[in-house]
């Protein structure tokens, strides 16, 4: 993508990299940067050639949150704001049938954090940390955050975050599950690459599926859950890539999926 003047997006095989790139303020969120994030987002998202994705920010730091140089808006509501640049970005992140794998180094603050928290898998530099800094200034948690906190580390503690505004250091976001991994901040890319593109050799039909009924799972009764899953295995299992996969097992190699 040429058109883009605040995210870099590249393809690396069947990984997309997309980098918020306002590296002078610490790649904080003004309205080119979600408009522009969304955009790669989309492409992506209906690239079939794209199995993963990856989410980062440029110079080893992922986001300061919203850019407050710009100040609030006075020809709209922050309301209007929030579901017109934000929302679309987060819910394709979360509804899209690709995993998409948070590389965090430096701050994922305010918006910056709920980005990183709606992707499907975190891994954080050991220079990373996440905030919720909107108590100091007034104002609370958008993008989500409150669900995604709260969902994650229970009520308590996701109050307490907020309400205090404090830093969450990588290792006590490893311990808390608010990631998955922690690798030193020179390997960063290259092991979230690594994983993504491991990841891109999978069942794409099913890393797709088990996203959209764990996604669904936290707002849903045990015997709906079943009756998607049953649903969604059935889908499956009338796919190329099952007959594929069954097959392969039987002749002992490894699986080549194709989507279908």
């Amino acid at each position: 993508m040429t058109d883009l003047s605040t995210v870099e997006y590249e393809a690396l095989g069947a990984v997309a990299r997309i980098t918020l790139n306002r590296p002078e303020v610490l790649n904080a969120f003004n309205e080119a940067l979600a408009s522009d994030l969304l955009k790669a987002l989309i492409d992506a998202a209906g690239n079939r050639e794209i199995r993963a994705l990856v989410l980062t920010g440029a110079n080893g730091r992922f986001s300061a949150g919203a850019d407050l140089k710009r100040g609030f808006p006075t020809d709209r509501r922050i309301e209007d704001v929030l579901n017109s640049e934000y929302k679309p970005a987060l819910e394709l992140i979360a509804g899209m049938d690709k995993p998409v794998i948070a590389a965090v180094g430096g701050p994922a603050a305010g918006i910056g954090m709920s980005f990183a928290l709606a992707c499907d898998l975190i891994v954080m530099a050991d220079d990373a940390y996440i905030m919720s800094p909107f108590s100091s200034i007034g104002i609370i948690p958008d993008g989500g955050a409150t669900w995604l906190l709260a969902r994650q580390l229970g009520y308590y503690r996701a109050y307490e975050l907020c309400a205090e505004g404090a830093r969450l250091g990588a290792e006590e976001c490893l311990s808390a599950g608010l990631a998955n991994r922690v690798v030193p901040a020179a390997d960063l890319q290259e092991h979230t690459v690594a994983w993504a593109q491991s990841l891109a050799e999978r069942a794409p039909l099913a890393l797709g599926r088990t996203k959209l009924a764990m996604r669904r799972a936290a707002t849903q009764g045990f015997g709906e859950a079943i009756s998607l899953e049953a649903m969604l295995q059935n889908a499956c299992l009338e796919s190329d890539d099952a007959r594929e996969g069954v097959q392969a097992f039987l002749e002992k190699r490894k699986p080549v999926f194709q989507g279908r």
